[in-house]
């Protein structure tokens, strides 16, 4: 099942009315196909020339398919058939998403967290084969993550380049490296194709198809969706999705997004990214916030949100701007969209170059992830000093940055800071923890929507800094961030480099807040120096809130 459905309600709808008719008469769909660089603006042509790769690449990907079956037979001939995709952002989100809704395992090591990291070096390393994705090999995450992953292949005896597939940008630092290791297989991914745009090139599918994903079903729905994307007419849902997007007036930027019986398994953290990353920039941008059903954002109406289900296209009536809302949402302005996961992807890409174009920004760029990377490898070289005096409540360090107040406990610290959410402000929460054994601290989103009245986003950290991070600090800057670090129980050791994984994180973290801070947000950073004891801490003073 292949095709789309929309449905556009309130303000959607009122967006599809006011921007699709001088999308169609500056023909935006057709000039977007036929990779036109021209289409955001001057500012944009350079970096729009080298990323539109994404719009073509279905016979290329193709080429593909039969390499990465026999590969998955061959593993599976030698009894490997535990795939770990070392990748951030674009380069593991993707596969993710395929996997889950396919239903076939992957292993996605996306975190530099000791305690995360070693959870999954030391499960199965017998029966695993390493999928390392980067379009450069810089990526100081996936660097680490590989150096790692090696260094237990080589103590369980294994031969570590026989276990290890490459997939990254042809002549790229990796690429060489990778030849010279003698890595068991290397897939070029286009260079024209930016990394959240990159689902369907090799990016996605080489960590996909070797998990066990049916790919080429996936490639054949992307296709037959393209078709209907590339054309200039009022019927085009990129085109209305785009302009929902990016085209209310005045700006509906929350993207509240929650599953609404779909049968595609995470899309929403994939759509996160893609939104958050692509159009958070030069103060303006739509954050994309997503929720479980029933949760505080769906049952109140604000004027700066848009929801959206992602529904079950079979139990749709097809594409159409009219049609009613079920369940708990209580807002008018809606949208609902369903379809193959295939379809999906690129459904929301060309809806992202959409509304890329409606706000004025180059939806290719990404340089506020920059910042903080930037921020995070100068304190690994020369770490700062701790910002401020720490107040110590039980298992707990306290600290402040940006403006936000201290408090005299972990109680007092968490009412001022969201004391401090602007009428037309949110909440982020950014957790440097194991988001495997630790899942249970996203409860406190819902909590902090119920408590604040403003929507909440939550974060795995480092993993965030490739999605929302980038709004967090190229949007509006109308957030209040609450930063969870721990120590942990062991540390682990990156081979060939000068730092632990602790040391790592840290850096990122104190990167991140750095940033923020220096845009002058309130940071409220809460270290638990007890993992156990301190996560049951911050949660139950959580629950005290209300």
């Amino acid at each position: 099942m292949s095709s789309l459905s929309l449905t556009l309600r309130g303000a959607a709808r009122d967006a599809v009315d006011a921007q699709v008719p001088g999308l169609i008469d500056h023909e935006f769909a057709s000039r977007l196909a036929a990779q036109d660089h021209t289409l955001w603006g001057a500012a944009a042509e350079d970096e729009a020339s080298k990323r539109l790769g994404w719009v073509s690449l279905f016979a290329d990907s193709r080429e593909l398919l039969p390499r990465i079956a026999e590969l998955r037979d061959q593993l599976a001939a030698e009894g490997v058939d535990r795939v770990v995709l070392a990748g951030m952002g674009g380069s593991s989100l993707a596969p993710e998403v395929i996997c889950a809704t396919e239903g076939v395992e992957l292993t996605v090591l996306d975190s530099t967290d000791p305690q995360h990291v070693a959870a999954v070096v030391g499960t199965a390393v017998e029966r695993t084969v390493l999928v390392v994705s980067s379009k450069s090999g810089s990526t100081v995450e996936t660097d680490s993550q590989r150096r790692i992953v090696s260094a237990a292949f080589a103590a369980a005896g294994i031969d570590a380049a026989s276990r290890t597939v490459v997939v990254t940008d042809p002549g790229s630092p990796l690429a060489e490296s990778a030849g010279a290791d003698g890595v068991r297989a290397v897939f070029e991914a286009d260079p024209t194709v930016g990394g959240r745009y990159s689902a369907l090139t090799a990016f996605g599918l080489v960590p996909s198809g070797l998990a066990g994903a049916d790919i080429e079903a996936l490639l054949d729905d992307a296709e037959e969706a393209f078709t209907v994307l590339a054309g200039d007419d009022d019927a085009n849902p990129g085109l209305q999705l785009g302009s929902a997007i990016g085209g209310t007036q005045p700006l509906r930027n929350k993207l509240v997004i929650t599953d609404a019986g779909s049968p595609l398994v995470g899309l929403g953290a994939w759509i996160e990214q893609l939104i958050a990353e692509s159009t958070g920039k030069e103060g303006t941008g739509v954050l994309p916030v997503i929720v479980s059903d029933g949760e505080p954002e769906l049952t109140r109406e604000l004027d700066d949100v848009l929801v959206v289900q992602i529904v079950d296209a079979d139990a749709e009536e097809g594409s159409s701007v009219d049609g009613d809302t079920a369940d708990t949402v209580v807002t008018p302005h809606v949208v609902r969209t369903g379809g193959s996961l295939g379809a999906q992807f690129v459904l929301w890409e060309a809806a992202t170059a959409v509304a890329g174009g409606l706000l004025g920004i180059n939806p290719f760029d990404q340089p506020d992830v920059e910042s903080a990377k930037t921020a995070a490898r100068g304190l690994l070289d020369s770490p700062a000093p701790e910002a401020g005096d720490a107040v110590t409540d039980g298992a707990v360090e306290i600290r402040t940055a940006g403006g936000a107040p201290v408090g005299e406990d972990l109680g007092s610290a968490l009412r001022g800071l969201l004391a401090q959410v602007p009428g037309d402000g949110y909440v982020a929460v950014m957790a440097y923890l194991d988001r495997t054994s630790e899942a249970r601290l996203e409860d406190v989103r819902a909590q902090f929507a119920a408590h604040t009245g403003r929507p909440v986003t939550f974060g795995w950290g480092p993993r965030f800094l490739h999605s929302t991070g980038q709004f967090h600090k190229g949007g509006p800057h109308v957030g209040v961030f609450l930063q969870i670090t721990a120590d942990a129980a062991e540390d682990l050791e990156v081979p060939g480099r000068p730092f632990t994984l602790q040391k790592l994180i840290g850096a990122q973290a104190a990167g991140d807040a750095q940033v923020l801070a220096g845009h002058g947000m309130p940071v409220l950073q809460l270290h638990l120096t007890d993992r156990t004891a301190g996560l049951q801490q911050v949660l139950d003073a959580v629950d005290a809130l209300s």
